[in-house]
């Protein structure tokens, strides 16, 4: 039987969790998900735990965050005057916001709202945590 390695294409079903047991993403919400091994697809700590498995197995893997979104980083949380907004926007808590500046586009968090300013935060939302995993092999493809 074959086992995983860098450049095999795998599809498998997960679940993820934080340590308190709360789901925070599953394959049993949108299907197994498919990637090429090595190719930095997902995030790194995932793939490596997919190396030299085979089709059938399962395991449970915990990720740091240093090897899943890293830190939680301070400088790109961002306060920014509701007049400098574009026009018509109307954030809400929690709404993530696409917006463009010089050819780069980058997705921010509403983290708060205040009279004058709106705290944005363009960490991903899963940065500064650690992960857990239980990841089932389907297939090399």
């Amino acid at each position: 039987m074959e086992f995983a390695k860098n450049g095999d294409v795998v599809r498998l079903n997960y679940k993820g969790t934080f340590a308190d047991g709360t789901v925070f993403d599953s394959s049993e919400n949108h299907g197994p998900i498919q990637f090429i091994v090595g190719k930095g697809m997902v995030i790194s700590g995932f793939e490596d735990a997919v190396v030299g498995m085979k089709p059938g197995d399962s395991k449970t893997i915990e990720i740091s965050s240093e090897n899943a979104y890293g830190p939680h980083r301070d400088e790109l949380v961002l306060e920014i005057p509701k007049d400098k907004l574009p026009e018509g926007l109307e954030p809400e808590i929690g709404q993530r916001i696409q917006f463009s500046k010089d050819d780069q586009t980058f997705e921010l968090q509403v983290m708060a709202m205040g009279e004058a300013n709106v705290t944005f935060d363009g960490n991903h939302p899963l940065a500064g945590k650690d992960l857990i995993f239980e990841i089932e092999l389907l297939e090399i493809v």
